[in-house]
Formats: C-alpha cells, structure tokens, sequence
C-alpha cells in the first residue's frame, strides 16, 4: 500500500526528461573567481617576503598571512577543478587538446603556493589562469578581458 502511494505520488509529481552541457545552468561558471582567489594568493606571497625572516617577522602577522595565502590557494585550486571537470567536455577537448595537461598544471601550482613562499609559483598559477580564461570564453565566442585588480 505504501508502495502503491509513492508511485502515485511520483507519477503527479514526475517531470520530463531534461538535458544540459554542464552540471549547473550555464552562466555561473566563470574562471573569475579562482583568478580573485589565486590573486589573494600571490598578495599574500608578496605580503610574507616583504615581512622577511619568519623568525624576525611578527609572529601573528607572519601566520595570518599564510594562513589566507593556503586558503586561497586551496579555493583556486576548488575553483580550477569545478571549471574543469563541470563545464569543459569533449568537444573543447577537440579543439584544444591540451586542456587537460593546463588544467592539471595550474592545479599544481596551486599546491605549489600552499607548500612555500614562492613568488615564481604564484605568478605562473596566475599566468595558468589567464590562458585557462582566455580557453574559457573562446568556446563561448566571446572575447573577455583579463584583468588583476594589482
């Protein structure tokens, strides 16, 4: 019987099939937000070096600084891969064969920054991101600037 109410309640309830590119509407993936993130980053980097010596530095300044520098690592990291693996499909792949290796190198270098202070990593996770921007809006046909707010 409880069954038999649960079909029924499906069979008024049920919607067509439906279909789309991404996981998510289109229009809210944008490689913006890991460039914001990763560009927290590298302030961050350049905020721990202007500091010097850690031993030198003060301690609370120093650890808050690479506190946020790891966490918005981490977050362009979350943001490159949800670009990654719920908007590009095979047909990008066709035309850019290879997007998985940026991908998967600008991911690196997103660990690169949470492991050290390096100045080189944080401006190549940067320069990754613009050329994974420009990859994005080419496959939408538009022509988007890119831009740091430094």
């Amino acid at each position: 019987m409880f069954r038999e109410a649960i079909s029924k309640l499906i069979a008024k309830t049920a919607v067509d099939t439906v279909s789309a590119h991404c996981d998510g509407p289109c229009g809210v993936y944008d490689p913006a937000s890991a460039r914001i993130a990763a560009e927290a980053a590298l302030s961050m980097t350049q905020k721990i070096i202007d500091l010097g010596p850690a031993e030198s530095a003060d301690h609370n300044t120093y650890g808050r600084f690479v506190s946020i520098k790891e966490q918005q690592a981490h977050l362009a990291k979350e943001e490159l891969l949800i670009l990654w693996t719920d908007y590009f499909k095979p047909e990008h792949l066709e035309q850019y064969s290879d997007l998985h290796d940026k991908f998967w190198n600008a991911a690196k270098l997103c660990s690169a920054v949470k492991q050290g202070v390096d100045l080189d990593a944080a401006n190549n996770l940067m320069a990754a991101i613009e050329d994974i921007h420009n990859i994005y809006w080419a496959t939408k046909g538009r022509d988007v600037a890119y831009y740091v707010a430094t």
